[in-house]
């Protein structure tokens, strides 16, 4: 099966996100979901260079605005499909000034057209990768 794993461009200052972003981790444990933290010490392009070592041959997505959005039941979908593929799946959360021109010519995927402060994205992120499991599973967490 597919691992999902996302990347986060430094921990997460705010407490309340930092919070959220525990509480998910703990809720997709077992669910083939890593997340890994990079330094924000280092430039966009730096971060991007870090996560793309070793991927090749992954699937590798960034968080943009301009990226492809789903509904929730659609965004299940994708995460079923990520999990059976055999390759693994990168979801990366851009640093807080975002990917600039670093990020072209990489997939996109998009939480929305609003512009949303990065840390917000990742706690966005995690969610709905946890609703894309209770969706999967049948659960009450979703009631769309």
């Amino acid at each position: 099966m597919g691992r999902i794993v996302v990347h986060l461009h430094g921990a997460a200052k705010n407490t309340s996100h930092r919070a959220s972003i525990s509480d998910y981790s703990a809720r997709l444990r077992g669910e083939g979901v890593k997340i890994i933290e990079h330094s924000d010490r280092t430039t966009a392009q730096g971060y991007l260079e870090e996560v793309l070592r070793g991927t090749e041959n992954k699937s590798v997505m960034l968080l943009q605005e301009s990226g492809e959005a789903h509904d929730s039941e659609t965004f299940a979908s994708t995460f079923r499909r990520w999990r059976l593929s055999r390759e693994e799946t990168h979801l990366v959360v851009g640093p807080a000034d975002g990917f600039g021109d670093d990020g072209i010519g990489y997939k996109a995927i998009s939480l929305g057209p609003l512009t949303m402060q990065h840390e917000l994205a990742a706690v966005v992120l995690l969610e709905q990768l946890y609703r894309a499991t209770t969706i999967i599973r049948g659960g009450p967490y979703h009631r769309g």
